[in-house]
C-alpha cells in the first residue's frame, strides 16, 4: 500500500490495523465469546513485544503505543487488554511477561497482576541449528518458582509443537518443523515427561488456588538464593520451598520441621506440612519415541518414481521474464510473496576492444536472497547460500563471456521471511547488488557495475506455475518414466505409495535430497533440506543438567546430522487407496532412499521411591516385555539403565512382567514389601527404576 510503514505511527497502517482489529472484535462479540458477555475470552491482546523493538522507532514508537492502547480499549471488549513485553503500557493495558522465567518480573502498575503470557518450552529451530531440549526440571521449576513470588496468571509458549507447512515458516531460515520441544509434540503425542511432570504441578497448584488468590504473603529469606512464601487465609495456609541456587542443595527449617529442597527447585506443601510435589523430583514416565516402517508396501523399493525437469529455457537461454526495470528489485517487492523464487535477468553486450574483457573475469553478485542460482549463457556456473543470522553474502565465479549478445541469469530464493525485530519489513530479500563484472589485467581490476542495467524479471517457477505438483494438472502426462537423473538441479520426482497402516502419525523420510518442496495429495508438507547439517560442535554426549539458567544454547542435540530429516503427513492428507508424492528438487538429490514411516511408542520408564507409585503406559498398545527393573540403587549411563551395588531380594523384573506384560497401562508400588529388602547402606534411598518395551 502507498505510504505504508509497519509498527510505527504511520496514519495507512493504523488505519489498516484498526479495521482487522475492529473486524475480529466485533466477529467475537456477535458470538457472544467475551467473558463479560457469558463466554470463555477472559483476557484480549493488542501488539506483541514490540517494547523489545521500539528504541528505533523513536518518538513515533511511542505514540503508536498510546493510539494502540486508546483504539483498544474504544472497542470496549468487557474484559482487559495486554501488552507483551511493554513496561510503558499506557493504562488500562496490562503489560505482561514473555521469556524462560518470570519470577523476578513486576508489571509498571501495582494494581495490575503478574502475568505470564509466553514461558518457553523450548525453542524453535532454523536451518543449521541443533535440536532443543528445556528440562521438565527447569520448567517445573520456572513456573513453581513464578506462582511462588506472586504469578496469577502463566501460560505456555509452545504447549503443543506444530509444523510450518508450505511456505508458513518465516525467521527467515526457520525450519518447517516447529515441534519446540514442547509437551505435546509436532504430531500431537505426548512428550514425556514433560506432559505429565507439568500436568502433576498443576493438579497441586489447582488444589491451592483459592489459598494463592485470597492469602496475605509473608516470605522467610534463608539466604544463599533459598526462600520460604507462606499464602496464609482464615481457612489455612499453603507454602513453596525455593532453592534458586544452581549447584546447592539446601534443608530449610519451617515451623520447627526440616525439609530438604534440591538445588534449582521448588517444593510446594499445599498445608504448609508435607511436600506434595518438588519440581527436581521427576515422578511420570520418560516415553521413547520411535519410528516403524511402513507395513502397508515394502518401501523404498516399493516406490516407482518418475520425473521431469523444471523448464528453465525461457529464463536461463532466452531471458524471458514479466517485468523490466533499470534497478535490482527487493525481492519482497517484486514476488509480492507468491513464491520463494524470483529470476533476474540481463544482457551484455562484449565488443572487441571493452576494457573489462580479459582472459580473466569474474561475475560478483552481493545477494541477500538467502540462495543463489548463477547462470551465464545458459550454462549453470554455481551457487551459494546463506548461514543462520548471517544473510548477506558475495558470490563471485570465474566466467568466460563472449563477444556480442551475453546473459546472464540469477535465480534468487528466499527461505522465509523476516517476522520480528525493529523494521523489519525494510529488510531487503533478493539480489540487493550491487552485480558486478570483473576484469582482471595483471594487478589491476576493472569493474563494471551490472546494478543500473536493463533487467528482467520472472516470478517463479514454471512446474510451479503450472501446478505439477496436483493431479490435475495441464501437463500432469508428461512425466518421464525412464533414465531417472540422481544428484541433478532443477528436477520434479513423483512416485504412489500406500498409505501406512494404523492411526500413528505418518512422517515422509527425505535421506537422500537435497532442498526443495514436497507435496502429498496436492498438500505442501513444506520446505525441505535434510542437506543443511547441525554444526558438529556444541553437544554433549552426557544427561543435560537441568540445574541452573536455560537458554537456546543450553543441552542442544543432533550435532553433524540432518537438521531436519522427517516430515510430517497429517492421516488427513492420506487417501486409503493410492497416494502421490511430488517433489521438487532444487538443489540436486537422489530419491532412492524415500519412505514413509510411523511415529510409535518404543518404550517407557519410570522411578519412584520406596511409598512412590509408578505408572507406566504405552499409550494404545499393550506392554510388550520389560528392558529392565531393579529395586535398590540403579544407576544410568549414557546409553541404559545398569543395576547398582545394591539391589532388593525379589525378582524385579519378574515381579513387574506379571503386573505389567500385555496391558496398556499398568501400576506399581514401590515398597521392600513388595521387592524384598535390600542390602542397602542406610543412607541410600530405595529406588525402583523400571523400563519396559511397547
Amino acid at each position: 500500500m502507498p505510504g505504508i510503514e509497519l509498527r510505527t505511527a504511520n496514519d495507512v497502517f493504523m488505519n489498516e490495523m484498526q479495521n482487522f482489529t475492529t473486524l475480529i472484535v466485533d466477529m467475537m462479540k456477535q458470538e457472544k465469546l467475551f467473558a463479560s458477555q457469558g463466554g470463555p475470552i477472559i483476557i484480549a491482546q493488542i501488539e506483541n513485544e514490540y517494547g523489545n523493538v521500539m528504541g528505533p522507532y523513536g518518538e513515533a514508537g511511542k505514540a503508536y503505543i498510546d493510539w494502540c492502547a486508546n483504539m483498544a480499549d474504544s472497542l470496549h471488549i468487557g474484559v482487559p487488554w495486554i501488552m507483551c513485553q511493554q513496561s510503558d503500557a499506557p493504562q488500562p493495558m496490562i503489560d505482561t511477561c514473555n521469556g524462560w522465567y518470570c519470577d523476578s518480573f513486576t508489571p509498571n502498575n501495582p494494581n495490575s497482576p503478574k502475568m505470564w503470557t509466553e514461558n518457553w518450552t523450548g525453542w524453535y529451530k532454523n536451518w543449521g541449528g541443533k535440536d532443543p531440549l528445556r528440562t521438565s526440571e527447569d520448567l517445573a521449576f520456572s513456573v513453581a518458582r513464578f506462582f511462588q513470588t506472586g504469578g496469577t496468571f502463566q501460560n505456555y509458549y509452545m504447549y503443543h509443537g506444530g509444523t510450518n507447512f508450505g511456505r508458513a515458516a518465516g525467521g527467515p531460515y526457520i525450519t518447517t518443523t516447529y515441534d519446540y520441544n514442547a509437551p505435546l509434540d509436532e504430531y500431537g503425542n505426548l512428550n514425556q515427561p514433560k506432559w505429565g511432570h507439568l500436568k502433576q504441578l498443576h493438579d497441586v497448584l489447582h488444589s491451592i488456588e483459592e489459598t494463592l488468590t485470597h492469602g496475605d504473603i509473608s516470605t522467610i529469606d534463608y539466604n544463599n538464593s533459598v526462600t520460604a512464601t507462606i499464602y496464609a487465609t482464615e481457612k489455612g495456609s499453603s507454602c513453596f520451598l525455593g532453592n534458586a541456587n544452581a549447584t546447592s542443595d539446601a534443608t530449610v527449617d519451617l515451623h520447627g520441621t526440616k525439609y530438604t529442597v534440591p538445588a534449582w527447585s521448588v517444593s510446594i506443601l499445599p498445608d504448609c506440612k508435607s511436600v506434595a510435589y518438588n519440581t527436581a523430583k521427576v515422578k511420570t514416565q520418560t516415553t521413547v519415541m520411535i519410528k516403524k516402517k511402513n507395513q502397508a508396501e515394502d518401501e523404498p523399493s516399493s516406490l516407482k518414481w518418475s520425473w521431469r525437469p523444471e523448464n528453465i529455457h525461457t529464463t536461463v537461454r532466452l531471458g524471458k521474464g514479466h517485468f523490466q526495470t533499470r534497478q535490482l528489485l527487493d525481492q519482497k517487492d517484486a514476488a509480492n510473496d507468491a513464491s520463494d523464487y524470483l529470476w533476474y535477468m540481463t544482457s551484455v553486450h562484449m565488443k572487441e576492444d571493452d576494457p573489462i574483457r580479459s582472459h580473466h573475469m569474474s561475475l560478483r553478485v552481493n545477494g541477500s536472497g538467502y540462495i543463489l542460482h548463477a547462470f551465464v549463457n545458459g550454462e549453470y556456473i554455481g551457487s551459494q547460500w546463506a548461514r543462520y543470522g548471517v544473510f548477506n553474502y558475495v558470490f563471485e565465479k570465474s566466467i568466460n563471456l563472449k563477444l556480442g549478445h551475453n546473459l546472464i541469469t540469477l535465480l534468487s530464493a528466499t527461505v522465509g521471511l523476516p517476522n520480528y525485530g525493529p523494521m523489519y519489513d525494510l529488510i531487503q530479500a533478493g539480489i540487493t547488488g550491487p552485480v558486478e563484472l570483473v576484469g582482471r589485467k595483471g594487478d589491476e581490476n576493472i569493474i563494471k557495475d551490472l546494478s543500473a542495467h536493463k533487467w528482467s524479471y520472472k516470478v517463479g517457477l514454471h512446474g510451479l506455475e503450472n501446478r505439477l505438483y496436483t493431479l490435475n494438472s495441464p501437463q500432469a502426462s508428461k512425466w518421464l518414466d525412464h533414465d531417472l537423473p540422481t544428484n541433478k538441479m532443477m528436477t520434479w520426482y513423483k512416485a504412489t505409495f500406500k498409505a501406512p497402516l494404523g492411526k500413528e502419525p505418518v512422517v515422509l523420510d527425505l535421506d537422500g535430497m537435497g532442498k526443495g518442496f514436497a507435496w502429498v495429495n496436492g498438500h505442501n508438507l513444506g520446505r525441505y533440506w535434510p542437506t543443511f547439517l547441525a554444526a558438529e560442535d556444541g553437544c554433549s554426549t552426557e544427561p543435560c543438567d537441568y540445574r541452573g539458567p536455560y537458554d537456546n544454547n543450553k543441552c542442544v542435540f543432533n550435532c553433524g546430522k540432518p537438521t531436519q530429516r522427517w516430515y510430517h503427513v497429517p492421516r488427513s492428507f492420506l487417501q486409503n487407496d493410492e497416494n502421490t508424492l511430488i517433489l521438487f528438487e532444487e538443489f540436486g538429490g537422489n530419491p532412492s532412499k524415500i519412505n514413509f514411516q510411523t511415529i510409535k511408542v518404543g518404550s517407557v520408564s519410570g522411578s519412584g521411591n520406596e511409598g512412590d507409585i509408578i505408572e507406566l503406559s504405552c499409550h494404545d498398545e499393550p506392554i510388550s516385555a520389560i528392558k529392565f527393573a531393579s529395586f535398590g540403587d540403579p544407576g544410568r549411563t549414557s546409553e541404559s539403565f545398569v543395576k547398582g551395588s545394591c539391589e532388593g531380594s525379589n525378582d524385579a523384573s519378574l515381579i513387574i512382567q506379571k503386573a505389567c506384560v500385555g496391558k496398556q497401562t499398568c501400576k506399581i508400588q514401590v515398597s521392600k514389601d513388595i521387592f524384598g529388602s535390600t542390602n542397602c547402606d542406610s543412607d541410600v534411598v530405595n529406588t525402583l527404576v523400571v523400563e519396559a518395551s511397547c
